[in-house]
């Protein structure tokens, strides 16, 4: 009996080891699925963009050559190219320029990377609108709210960045903001009209819109107990746009209604600060690109849909989860740090024992287990404070601890057993000096522990 209780100690040293390497791996797959997020639920959407490449072109023209542009702006201070949408007050647009020679090159939004650039290179032209976007020299004027994407991607009016770029250009403050877009009530036809289509197929598509239909995927993730659906084309500049929202909101209570006008899209309906909400990251992100392409409103739409799911799903305006069944694992996650400090204390504990021994068994190996013990409990406490800078190196300290482990049961020579430690001390110190943490330092932490 007593020659055998020494291998049963030190058959449960192991057993108590490898169980906290165990636990301890766990704890820190874990703490990667549920650590700390400012959304409680995973948006079902990859990505929220839309999609490169502007829409096809109206017929085949394209722009002139450089040289035909330039003799076209040197004879008249505005030049529209075939197939040009951008407007603008040309009063105000005169009032800002003043005294200041401005010649506007105006070209169409479904230019190719080819097409653009030999519209940049017309050298007499003071400022070029591509689309909707201005540049001039070395500037750029873009809309920075939501009136002013509401203007350019509703009207095609550009304005305010004219505006806002001729005051650049001349080295004088911009004038005060000045909204040219205008609001009417729709008529009791128009409304029927649009109701009737809401009620039969909850889809009403103007003539002249490029909505083929509703994206259905992206729409039943955005909105799953459906939504209505409005496309119009995009409204002549000047005059005022019918206000759909509000007056369908009440034929269509408690419902979502999405009125596209041209290439802007408004949200009415429950949670009015989801629409702010909504337009502001949407535009946002997305208007540069929008601007200066022909995209159809599927695909801004598409894309719209995506980014009000990821609203959604980052908890904003109580947007409830799916049910999930209950987690063991996080259940009893909060009882995986005392399992763990249980285990390395209780291997400790019969480590010394081994050390202590008269009949020299286990002196071999006494040092490297309480030294794995002790960088494998410092492992565990800096997985707690590390970072996305500091995780790196902690994962490889594990994985060279579990190295040393392996080598441990399998009766590896010492010299491999030691060089695995130092390495995994070695990134552990790396781990401390990124999170800026001295006291957990290898060298500092085990003082005292080892002998």
């Amino acid at each position: 009996m007593t020659t055998r209780r020494p291998h049963l100690y030190g058959l449960l040293r192991w057993v108590l080891l490898g169980s906290a390497v165990v636990v301890l791996l766990v704890f820190l797959h874990a703490q990667q699925q549920h650590g700390a997020d400012v959304s409680y639920g995973r948006s079902p959407v990859d990505s929220t963009t839309v999609e490169k490449g502007p829409a096809q072109r109206v017929g085949d023209t394209s722009v002139p050559s450089v040289d035909e542009m330039t003799a076209l702006v040197a004879a008249s201070p505005v030049v529209r190219l075939p197939g040009s949408i951008a407007r603008w007050n040309e009063q105000r647009v005169r009032e800002a320029a003043g005294d200041h020679p401005v010649r506007i090159l105006v070209a169409p939004p479904w230019l190719d990377e080819d097409e653009q650039r030999r519209v940049r290179e017309v050298q007499n032209a003071t400022i070029m609108v591509i689309g909707t976007d201005v540049v001039g020299e070395a500037y750029r004027a873009v809309p920075d709210d939501l009136p002013g994407w509401r203007a350019q991607f509703a009207t095609a009016d550009v304005t305010g960045p004219l505006v806002t770029l001729i005051a650049a250009l001349r080295d004088v403050p911009a004038p005060a903001d000045h909204e040219e877009l205008r609001w009417r009530e729709p008529s009791d036809r128009e409304l029927a009209v649009v109701a009737a289509d809401l009620r039969t197929r909850g889809l009403h598509a103007a003539a002249g819109t490029t909505l083929t239909g509703v994206p259905d995927k992206a729409a039943k993730t955005a909105f799953p107990d459906g939504a209505r659906y409005v496309a119009l084309p995009a409204q002549p500049f000047g005059e005022p746009l019918p206000r759909y929202g509000p007056a369908l909101t009440q034929l269509f209570p408690g419902s979502p209604i999405i009125v596209m006008y041209g290439l802007w899209i408004e949200y009415h309906g429950p949670a009015a600060d989801f629409a702010e909400v909504a337009g502001a990251s949407f535009y946002g992100h997305f208007a540069d690109r929008v601007s200066e392409y022909d995209y159809s409103q599927d695909k801004v739409l598409t894309a719209y849909l995506n980014r009000v799911t990821d609203i959604r799903y980052a908890g904003l305006f109580d947007r409830p989860l799916p049910y999930r069944p209950i987690d063991p694992l996080r259940v009893a996650l909060p009882a995986l740090p005392w399992l763990f400090a249980g285990c390395v204390a209780t291997f400790l504990a019969l480590s010394v024992r081994s050390l202590r021994r008269p009949d020299g068994v286990g002196i071999r190996w006494g040092g490297a287990p309480a030294r794995l013990a002790g960088l494998t409990a410092l492992a565990v406490e800096m997985s707690l404070l590390t970072d996305a800078r500091s995780n790196p190196a902690l994962t490889r300290g594990i994985v060279k601890l579990q190295a040393a482990r392996a080598a441990l049961d399998e009766d590896l020579p010492d010299r491999h057993v030691r060089s695995l430690l130092n390495e995994a001390a070695d990134e552990l110190d790396d781990g401390a000096r990124t999170v800026g943490l001295v006291s957990y330092r290898p060298e500092f932490y085990l003082q005292g522990r080892l002998s």
